[in-house]
C-alpha cells in the first residue's frame, strides 16, 4: 500500500479506536510504518490528515444523500432512500460513519469539529431539502421543515449509533428492509398527528 494510503487507513482505525485528541502523531507514524516528515510531506499536520480523511471518507457518502434528497420522489420514497444511503454508508464505512458521529459531539471550538463542520452542515441541510421537496404532501409542515430534518437525522443516526452497534459485532449493522420501513411509518406517523 502506498504510503499516503496507509497513513489514512492507520489514522482512521486511531481515531476510530480513541479518538482524535487522544492519539499523536507518532503513534499514526508508529502504525502506518512512515517517519513523521513522510506525514507531515502528505499532510502538512495532524489536522490536515482529519481534513484529508473526513474527504475521502465523507464525500462520496454526501454525493449519494444529495442524490436522495433531490430524488424527486414522494417523501415516504424519499425517506426511505434518505435512511438507506445512511445506513447502508454506516454499515459499509463503519469507522467513518463512527468518527463523524463523535465529532459532531466535539466542542465547538474545537478544530475536530470545524473539520467536521461542513459534512454536519450538508447532512443537515439535505435533510431540510428532503423536507422543503415534500412540503406540498405534508399540509402541516407550516414551516417545520428543520424540526422534522432533525427529528429524522436523530431517529435514523440513534437507532445506527445504539442499537445497529450495539449488537451488530462482526457482522456490520443489521437492519432490515422491515425494520427501515418501521422506522419510515414510525416517523411518519408522528409528523401525520
Amino acid at each position: 500500500m502506498e504510503n499516503r494510503e496507509r497513513i489514512l487507513a492507520c489514522a482512521l482505525d486511531l481515531f476510530y479506536q480513541k479518538g482524535y485528541d487522544a492519539v499523536g502523531i507518532q503513534e499514526i507514524c508508529q502504525a502506518s510504518g512512515v517517519t513523521k516528515p513522510t506525514l507531515y510531506y502528505y499532510f502538512g499536520s495532524k489536522y490536515g490528515l482529519l481534513q484529508t480523511l473526513l474527504s475521502r471518507e465523507l464525500d462520496g457518502f454526501v454525493q449519494k444523500l444529495a442524490g436522495a434528497a433531490d430524488s424527486g420522489a414522494g417523501i415516504y420514497d424519499g425517506l426511505y432512500a434518505f435512511a438507506t444511503a445512511l445506513i447502508d454508508f454506516a454499515n459499509k464505512n463503519d469507522k467513518a460513519y463512527m468518527l463523524l458521529m463523535s465529532l459532531c459531539y466535539s466542542a465547538k471550538e474545537n478544530e475536530v469539529y470545524q473539520a467536521a463542520k461542513p459534512y454536519i452542515t450538508q447532512l443537515y441541510d439535505l435533510t431540510v431539502k428532503l423536507f422543503e421537496r415534500a412540503s406540498h404532501e405534508l399540509g402541516n409542515m407550516n414551516g417545520r421543515q428543520q424540526q422534522f430534518a432533525i427529528g429524522f437525522l436523530g431517529l435514523i443516526n440513534h437507532y445506527i449509533l445504539f442499537l445497529g452497534y450495539r449488537d451488530a459485532g462482526e457482522k456490520g449493522i443489521a437492519v432490515s428492509e422491515e425494520k427501515k420501513n418501521s422506522l419510515i411509518h414510525q416517523f411518519m406517523h408522528g409528523i401525520y398527528s
